[in-house]
């Protein structure tokens, strides 16, 4: 089975070699018809420590790295100073 990726924006770094991403998804309501946006924290393992809050990354998921993180960062987008 081929393993999940997620895009998402780290909102904490504040961890050892971990951050958290806010993954975001879209659907439509069944009842209102209406396009409804949900998001879900992830743990994701961040060995370098290199990614900072507010930068795009990409998430894959893998074997339990311990109780909470079971995703990988494999990529990602700086965000621009402005």
């Amino acid at each position: 089975m081929p393993k999940r990726l997620l895009q998402g924006v780290v909102v904490s770094d504040k961890q050892d070699k971990t951050v958290v991403v806010r993954v975001e998804r879209r659907f439509t309501h069944p009842l209102l018809k209406k396009t409804v946006r949900r998001s879900k924290k992830y743990h994701a393992h961040d060995e370098a420590n290199s990614w900072k809050e507010g930068d795009t990354v990409w998430i894959e998921e893998s074997r339990p790295l311990s109780k909470l993180k079971n995703w990988i960062v494999v990529q990602g987008e700086k965000r621009v100073e402005v």
